[in-house]
């Protein structure tokens, strides 16, 4: 697993953990069943301490992205394909919002920005 810390991120560090390793899992890098490193490995491996670690995996865990088993780890949890939808549709609403933003700095039309789309989808910008 490939954890990069950014010092410079808004983020908290424990987030950038989180959103990392949740992307590896929604990616496919990380599979159903895959054991991940224990706490203590992952916050050495990543110079964080073992809190910030803890409460990267403990988010993912109430996601339902990874299960805990006592004595066992943590693993990554059988995916819901409703629950990877969602995520998926709270990133395309977020660039859509970006998009449409931008249209507007650059005058574009509803009209202009829906033909645009149009043209992307049917593969006439390739």
């Amino acid at each position: 697993m490939n954890i990069q810390i950014n010092n410079a991120s808004d983020d908290p560090i424990y987030l950038q953990i989180k959103n990392q390793i949740k992307a590896q899992i929604l990616s496919g890098q990380l599979k159903e069943g895959d054991k991940l490193p224990s706490i203590r490995f992952l916050a050495k491996e990543v110079r964080v301490s073992m809190i910030t670690a803890k409460r990267a995996f403990d988010e993912l865990e109430k996601e339902g992205f990874i299960d805990s088993v006592q004595g066992k780890g943590n693993f990554v949890a059988a995916q819901n394909k409703k629950l990877i939808q969602e995520e998926y549709l709270k990133r395309i609403e977020s660039k859509l919002l970006e998009i449409i933003e931008i249209a507007q700095f650059a005058d574009l039309t509803n009209d202009e920005l829906i033909e645009m789309l149009r043209n992307y989808l049917e593969g006439y910008y390739e």
